[in-house]
């Protein structure tokens, strides 16, 4: 099942994305696609109570806006590092550990909303990653139960200011956690749907251009394996999105660097979780 969520920003309503490609309303099912949501097992709820209502359900026009596939959630934990050629390509090893920051969940924003160039930015970068959405109030999980644990997947391109970043000093979370930073959908795709997230094409263009492509099967540490280790850590609550970090061709590892203008565009996408596009725009 494909979650979505349409209209204006700060209106978004749920709704699903049928087989057929068909947009539907069932916010008289929910009013949210939230943590409570998820952890009431509402997936399982929207799937059974579809197969009577689907048709009562008003259609979403093609031209709607949508925004995050869920409502914001307590947390975003990036994993840094975590596809090998990438990690060769900002000249670090590849880490032993999973590498754990955050990012604002202030920073989402809907699939194809407009990037916004952070004021002072001179060193803006993209980078495509798969987005795991945590299903269940989950602490210390096994690797082999951490599936278990996770209500679907998402599209996400993980901006990143890399002056903020890197050249400011402290952690990275202040050159991740701008506004607009986090485009996330078009869906929350349902884990059902999805037989092996450690096998998936991920890709991302600049204008037209491929600057990553690349397979889930490049990372470091799997999708069980991050689960389960920031579950270590802390408590991961429903909705939560650890975002598993990006492959190779990112605009800080090319020779010579590119980052983002005005003007630009960026699209990229994944293995049955969509694409997205995002213009991009100067702060004003």
């Amino acid at each position: 099942m494909k979650l979505i969520r349409f209209g204006n920003i700060n209106e978004e309503k749920p709704g699903v994305e049928l087989e057929s490609g068909k947009r539907i309303d069932v916010s008289a099912f929910t009013e949210e696609f939230d943590e409570k949501f998820f952890q009431t097992g509402g997936i399982e709820k929207l799937q059974i109570w579809l197969k009577d209502n689907t048709e009562n359900c008003p259609e979403i026009t093609r031209d709607t806006r949508l925004g995050s596939p869920f409502s914001r959630p307590s947390k975003i934990i990036c994993i840094g590092l975590n596809y090998a050629k990438h990690a060769e390509e900002t000249g670090a090893q590849a880490p032993k550990e999973p590498v754990i920051f955050f990012k604002a969940t202030s920073a989402i924003v809907g699939p194809n909303d407009d990037l916004i160039i952070p004021k002072n930015s001179t060193k803006t970068d993209w980078e495509v990653e798969l987005g795991v959405v945590i299903g269940k109030k989950t602490s210390y999980c096994s690797e082999e139960d951490a599936l278990d644990h996770v209500a679907g997947y998402v599209l996400h391109n993980d901006y990143s200011e890399r002056a903020f970043q890197i050249e400011r000093g402290g952690q990275w979370v202040k050159g991740k956690s701008c506004d607009t930073f986090a485009p996330l959908g078009p869906w929350l795709v349902t884990r059902d749907e999805i037989k092996d997230p450690n096998n998936l094409n991920l890709w991302l263009k600049l204008n037209g251009e491929t600057k990553q492509s690349s397979n889930t099967s490049d990372f470091v540490f799997n999708v069980s394996e991050v689960v389960s280790y920031v579950s270590q850590f802390m408590t991961l609550l429903p909705g939560d999105v650890i975002s598993t970090g990006t492959p190779a061709g990112v605009g800080m590892g090319l020779k010579p660097q590119r980052f983002l203008k005005e003007g630009d565009v960026v699209e990229l996408g994944i293995d049955g979780l969509g694409t997205s596009k995002q213009h991009v725009k100067n702060y004003r």
